[in-house]
């Protein structure tokens, strides 16, 4: 009878035991929660500094490129692929820019992560527009011609040449005659239910009914601008120039495409015995450029940002038409994503 009293006790010591071991482990749970959840914040804080630092250097860069592009335009006269726009800046230290400026002392710079700067800058009439498929509502043979070309050359569905264009006509009706509208000059009905958007960047092209594996093939050599435009024969490719000329094979054009890196084309008579009895159109080809793409990525410590511009030139005038910005991290070694 003496043996229950003991036993008791035991009972009593164990329950205590095992909610002293309960206490413990939610007390540590809550700690470890309250501890990631500070070096969460800490870590989105510090990504968001390095976000907002980082697009802000890249707003200067991007200033940067439009002078750059704005003193070659002071000269005039051809854009070529010698010239310093199209010399690209590889990923450089951004301290070492600094050092180089007297109103910056290193004493400022100790203790910053390092940053690294890179960019380009891209003649956009180095490619074949998508926009001079259609012109006042119509298909431009001549172009329709260049792009079945390319296709065929790239081994890609030529259907999808007549989609894009008929998507393009459906995109911009053509006007109607002033002579039916009292001397005004308006646009042909149509029913903007069908329509589609007119795309501004070439991964917009599936907007017009062309393929995602069709738009990625055909971003070398295919771009979007928001007018008609020549391709420029002093940076074209090889690819570009074959399709932008009926009668011109490749060999003749990687042998322009080989002269040029010797002296740049300054006329377009310059080109004319490498082309065989192909035919220029000052319409189709040229040898200036009014659209460029500029191209910068800064990286912070892990963190970077892209930034991609569409920069139009006219004259001393520059302007920016559009502007898309990315931003990411690069995974340490042995790190799963996201």
């Amino acid at each position: 009878m003496k043996a229950f009293p003991n036993v008791s006790r035991g009972r009593q010591a164990g329950a205590a035991l095992l909610a002293a071991m309960l206490t413990v482990t939610l007390v540590a749970t809550f700690a470890a929660a309250s501890l990631w959840q500070q070096w969460r914040a800490a870590e989105v804080e510090s990504a968001e500094r390095a976000r907002v630092q980082a697009a802000w250097v890249l707003i200067g860069a991007l200033d940067w490129s439009r002078l750059i592009l704005r003193e070659d335009g002071r000269g005039g006269g051809a854009d070529h692929l010698a010239e310093p726009w199209a010399i690209p800046l590889e990923e450089a230290r951004l301290s070492s820019f600094l050092a180089a400026d007297k109103n910056v002392s290193s004493d400022a710079m100790e203790g910053l992560p390092d940053a690294f700067l890179s960019g380009r800058i891209v003649d956009a009439q180095s490619k074949l527009n998508v926009m001079n498929l259609v012109e006042a509502g119509k298909p431009v043979p001549t172009s329709v011609a260049a792009f079945v070309k390319l296709f065929e050359l790239l081994g890609l569905p030529t259907q999808e040449v007549a989609t894009m264009t008929s998507a393009l006509q459906r995109a911009n009706p053509p006007p109607v005659d002033p002579a039916t509208t009292g001397g005004k000059s308006v646009t042909a009905p149509t029913d903007n239910s069908t329509a589609p958007l007119i795309p501004q960047q070439l991964s917009q092209l599936v907007w017009l009914g062309v393929s995602p594996a069709t738009v990625a093939a055909l971003e070398p050599y295919v771009t979007v601008l928001p007018v008609r435009t020549p391709l420029n024969i002093n940076t074209a490719s090889a690819e570009a120039l074959y399709a932008s000329l009926p009668a011109l094979d490749m060999a003749s054009a990687r042998r322009m495409v080989t002269q040029r890196t010797r002296s740049f084309f300054r006329s377009l008579s310059d080109a004319v015995p490498y082309i065989g009895t192909a035919q220029f159109t000052a319409t189709d080809q040229a040898i200036s450029t009014r659209f460029f793409e500029v191209h910068g990525r800064l990286r912070l410590d892990r963190h970077w940002v892209d930034e991609h511009s569409l920069v139009q030139r006219n004259g001393m005038e520059m302007t920016i038409l559009w502007r898309e910005r990315g931003a990411g991290a690069t995974l340490m070694p042995g790190q799963a994503p996201p």
